[in-house]
């Protein structure tokens, strides 16, 4: 069981297929929201024969013929319990677009309270309603699951019914409400949600001999360069490592590529800190206020990547479809 999930967890992680998205939601009207149907949800505990400690949750997001449209995906030490850390930030990781059907999402994301046993879910999509606009809906269930233990293989599904049968879920998800004008005054911003699309996301790495993308022998590792997008206020940043790595953890700041209508610099800079042993990204952005108040906001994401050989060399290029990473519970 246990090579079966964790073969489906370096499946999609390593195979990247393009957004999907036709443009098919409408979002004027839409208070009702959006309904997701659940397909094969498990969690596995760390594997006994490995030595990194890492828990594993996956997900299938089910189109209308029920069959897999995305696969989420993430991971994260036995121990944080799906929150950085261990803290307050929740882990949100890409669910990956299968190309079985047609999707109506840019992004799709999901996060795991493993203390709660709450599965959370966020996508952006364009409004086929409202041409040039694009919206955030997110949602989240509640999940009963069975844990099994044994000496090399210990897991949890959802609960069986009373007859026997997997149970329906289904997560329901709302929209996000966002600034009537696209902007707000800076005060204001500090009581808005906030999250983040990635953008062009590009590593370089080599390895030694003989090694891989699920089991690296890291040689050298330019660590992750990538735009960042707000999907609250639309500030763009582009991003590169501004350290050498710190025992396989980079940090950087990001370069703001937005002005105000004064077409002055803004007033918000953003950074970024990546373990590339966890694949873990942790985004922070920060506001200065013309009345001397400031704020931040963290988003954290476990960024799966697809990494494909140079030819002829152990040099590999990591890449990522848009991936969105959200500040926590919305």
């Amino acid at each position: 069981m246990r090579n079966k999930a964790f073969s489906f967890a370096l499946a999609t992680a390593t195979f990247l297929l393009s957004s999907g998205a036709n443009a098919a939601r409408q979002c004027a009207g839409s208070s009702g929201g959006f309904q997701h149907h659940l397909g094969d949800v498990r969690y596995d505990s760390p594997d006994p024969n490995k030595v990194n400690g890492l828990s594993t949750i996956a997900a299938s997001l089910l189109s209308g013929g029920r069959t897999p449209l995305y696969e989420c995906v993430g991971q994260w030490p036995e121990e944080w319990q799906g929150w950085y850390e261990g803290g307050s930030n929740l882990i949100w990781a890409d669910c990956i677009y299968t190309g079985a059907g047609l999707g109506d999402d840019e992004t799709v994301s999901f996060a795991v309270d493993w203390k709660s046993k709450t599965m959370y879910l966020s996508h952006t999509f364009a409004c086929s309603d409202q041409k040039g606009s694009k919206a955030l809906a997110s949602g989240s269930i509640k999940i009963d699951f069975n844990c099994t233990t044994a000496e090399d293989d210990s897991y949890c599904v959802p609960k069986s019914t009373t007859a026997g049968t997997r149970p329906t879920l289904n997560i329901d998800t709302k929209l996000v409400p966002a600034p009537a004008d696209g902007t707000s005054a800076c005060a204001d911003s500090s009581k808005q949600y906030h999250s983040w699309k990635l953008l062009n996301w590009l590593r370089r790495i080599t390895m030694e001999p003989g090694s891989s993308p699920a089991d690296p022998k890291l040689v050298s590792d330019t660590g992750p360069s990538f735009a960042l997008e707000s999907v609250t206020s639309g500030d763009t940043f582009s991003c590169t490592p501004s350290e050498d790595s710190q025992n396989g953890t980079f940090v950087g700041a990001c370069q703001s590529q937005s002005q105000s209508a004064a077409g002055d610099a803004t007033n918000t800079t953003a950074a970024f800190r990546f373990d590339a042993k966890l694949n873990m990204l942790e985004i922070s952005q920060q506001w200065e206020c013309s009345d001397a108040s400031s704020f931040d906001v963290v988003g954290v994401g476990y960024v799966q990547a697809a990494c494909g050989r140079v030819f002829n060399s152990d040099e590999f290029t990591c890449t990522s479809d848009p991936v969105w990473i959200g500040t926590g519970v919305v």
